[in-house]
């Protein structure tokens, strides 16, 4: 008899998600909301590292703080990341947060460590087409972004945002729950700033100076905590 293990099946739903046939997709935003102190973490961080191998898609890992007290303190940990997965969920109704998260363009709540939900999910969003025209262009240290009004013309609550993530981290955890791992981390969030908000009536033009070549990324969302629209990465 042949064992298949969980990380094959889980890898293997993945890959099973057929490539865009769209000429010019839009990445499929992933947001994972994970920790080190999280023992039911590692899956999905594995999961958002394969992703990580693909054009398709722009995974982002957002650690978050509330597992600090267990005993293992996240060094990429930020409060501002478990405050945005308290935006989401407090405009979706829930009363409640949890490791591992996945939010899928800003709409879809998803146990990031289900690869059979995850896989079905992200088939109805690969090969989309972006909701706005958006255009960055690296020179030097100067991003610039833009976008032309919305057509046709109306007005939305449009945040555009600056993500800048670690591509990989690897992790010797000593203490907490998974005390004794050594784990990778794939696309580490660094920074999520804000560039400004834009109501979509007129054409949107921004240039904001990079201090380092860290990748970065460009997102429209709704706002608060809305759909994305669209995404770009900074080559």
């Amino acid at each position: 008899m042949r064992f298949i293990s969980l990380p094959t099946l889980f890898f293997a739903s993945l890959c099973a998600v057929s490539q865009p046939l769209a000429a010019d997709p839009s990445p499929v935003v992933v947001e994972l909301y994970t920790s080190q102190g999280c023992s039911s973490c590692p899956p999905a961080d594995a999961l958002l590292q394969r992703m990580a191998q693909r054009d398709d898609i722009l995974p982002l890992a957002y650690h978050v703080d509330y597992w600090d007290y267990i005993g293992w303190t996240d060094q990429f940990a930020d409060p501002d990341h478990t405050d945005r997965q308290r935006g989401y969920a407090h405009v979706a109704g829930r009363n409640m947060i949890y490791t591992p998260q996945m939010i899928i363009m800003g709409q879809e709540d998803v146990v990031g460590a289900d690869a059979m939900q995850v896989a079905e999910v992200m088939e109805r969003y690969l090969g989309h087409a972006a909701k706005v025209d958006i255009a960055v262009r690296l020179s030097g240290t100067e991003l610039s972004v833009s976008m032309p009004a919305l057509q046709p013309q109306r007005a939305e609550a449009l945040r555009v945002q600056l993500v800048r993530y670690m591509p990989l981290r690897r992790v010797a955890i000593k203490r907490g729950e998974l005390a004794g791992h050594t784990l990778d981390y794939a696309n580490v969030v660094a920074s999520h700033e804000v560039l400004s908000d834009w109501d979509g009536t007129t054409p949107f033009d921004m240039t904001v100076t990079l201090p380092d070549d860290m990748p970065a990324a460009v997102l429209v969302q709704e706002w608060p905590y809305g759909a994305v629209l669209a995404a770009a990465r900074v080559n």
